[in-house]
């Protein structure tokens, strides 16, 4: 597995994230304002600098903003000194972070004289620095008081991860780039790409914080066997393993032609199909699609997805031709391994034209995945035939998901071929050799996870209609983490 790439900085809000003044702050408004606050405050209230609820309030009540203000100030100073309490978790995760040598800001839109206090209730020294509503031109919802905090430590915004309690604060921090945990105090916070969203911070891991400035892509790799022909109600059942797996990209094989666009729109997804054969469904928009839309029903095909700001990624999908099939020639006829080699010439030069392709439409800092079902085992699976599709996909710098995943073929096999057939369909009773010949290559990537998948238990052919599973193929599905965004 390739390490982690290093989580830079943490950029703190403060209040109602490190401590728990956003209550002291809507008591302090009430407080000027002279009466109770409802739901339909929170907007000019949470999140929000002084001067802002100040002209809000002057706007209401034909007060001065400026003597509001002072109020505002000297009500929220008074509760601060006398009722500060740090968040559940808080005090525990900026021990960790200093444990691990990770820099931490605090970035509020309070001013200096607010924040010195809780810097001096929490530990000043906890912090590498801090930006207040006195040291910006304009503080949240801009993203300014984060680019500030990041020039400050001499980080990168998408190697930061900001916690933040408001809409107001979140959207500062995506604005300057930063990867959010949100712990919403007051006001919900929705989900969003690049967003977590958590009720506390207790618990939170530095793990969980590296992994949030890694955005994670789940690429599968399914051949529908005939577009799901051969099963009853197959295109639901399609849909139920894709939701159920949490797919992000799905390269498709055997599409029966229709496959894509018709998993593409029960989804509410992008798609690409390219030829009668070959289609990839992204949850992610396709931003171009790749290779020639008039490929055969051998080939390959892809896309271009962007799965968040300045992070794109190439998604290749690829069938390659079924005979001759090694596993038969070499378990029923016994030819040896520079016969085998010998047989794979359609199918690799089937692999090099799809490599070629990659190589044409690539972009530079764009990381590539190469899924399919290539009708091959691979050199990293038999230790006495080095299959040379696989190979060659290899020298082109592709990498085995699955095999980084699971580096012993002997304990993992992985295979993919057959579920559905357990003994050759041609009546003899011999058992069909297992092989995996399904794949999920790629060039640039970090590998967290990589499995096969079938659900249920099939019934072997030819009874096959009532399967769950609605293919002869197991899929192959992969978490990756992606590169931190490029400036």
């Amino acid at each position: 597995m390739t390490p982690h790439t290093a989580l830079q900085a943490v950029l703190f809000d403060m209040d109602g994230t490190l401590v728990d003044t956003e209550r002291l702050w809507w008591e302090a408004v009430q407080q000027v304002a002279g009466r109770p606050l409802t739901e339909t405050d929170q907007p000019d209230v949470l999140g929000r600098p002084v001067e802002h609820t100040a002209a809000w309030l002057a706007a209401a009540t034909g007060r001065p903003a400026a003597e509001l203000a002072a109020c505002l100030h000297r009500e929220f100073a008074e509760r601060v000194r006398t009722g500060i309490v740090p968040r559940p978790g808080a005090l525990d995760l900026l021990d960790a972070l200093a444990a691990h040598g990770v820099p931490v800001a605090l970035v509020t839109a309070s001013p200096r004289a607010v924040a010195g206090i809780v810097l001096d209730a929490l530990g000043a020294e906890r912090f590498a620095a801090s930006v207040t509503a006195d040291d910006t031109a304009r503080t949240k919802p801009a993203p300014d008081p984060y680019r500030a905090a990041c020039r400050a430590l001499g980080v990168d915004p998408a190697a930061c991860v900001a916690v933040e309690d408001t809409e107001t604060g979140v959207a500062s921090a995506e604005a300057a780039g930063c990867a959010v945990l949100a712990v919403p105090s007051l006001a919900p916070i929705g989900a969003a790409p690049g967003r977590t969203v958590r009720d506390s911070l207790a618990g939170v891991t530095i793990e969980e914080l590296r992994r949030m400035t890694e955005p994670e892509l789940r690429v599968m790799s399914w051949n529908l066997w005939l577009g799901g022909s051969e099963v009853d109600d197959h295109r639901a059942k399609q849909l139920k393993v894709i939701l159920d797996s949490g797919a992000d990209v799905v390269g498709l094989q055997e599409t029966g032609g229709t496959a894509a666009q018709e998993l593409a729109e029960a989804l509410g997804w992008h798609h690409h199909r390219a030829g009668e054969n070959l289609g990839v469904i992204s949850r992610h928009p396709i931003t171009a699609r790749l290779g020639d839309p008039g490929v055969g029903f051998y080939g390959a095909a892809g896309v271009r997805i962007a799965v968040a700001p300045g992070r794109e990624v190439d998604v290749w999908t690829a069938h390659l031709h079924y005979t001759p099939y090694g596993p038969y020639e070499s378990v029923f006829d016994g030819l040896p391994a520079a016969e085998l080699i010998a047989h794979e010439e359609l199918r690799l030069s089937q692999m090099r034209e799809a490599l070629d392709r990659i190589a044409e439409a690539s972009r530079d800092g764009v990381p590539v995945v190469l899924v399919g079902d290539f009708n091959c085992p691979s050199h990293l699976d038999w230790p006495d035939v080095a299959w040379p599709v696989t190979r060659a996909a290899e020298e082109a710098g592709f990498a085995d998901s699955y095999r980084q995943a699971h580096p012993d073929p002997a304990a993992e096999p992985g295979h993919t071929w057959s579920p559905v057939h357990p003994v050759h369909e041609d009546g003899s009773g011999r058992p069909e050799p297992q092989d995996r010949i399904d794949y999920v290559l790629h060039r640039g990537l970090t590998v967290r996870d990589a499995r096969t998948l079938v659900t249920g238990s099939p019934r072997p052919w030819p009874d096959v209609a009532d399967n769950d599973w609605p293919s002869d193929h197991a899929a192959v599905l992969t978490t990756f983490a992606l590169p931190p965004r490029r400036a």
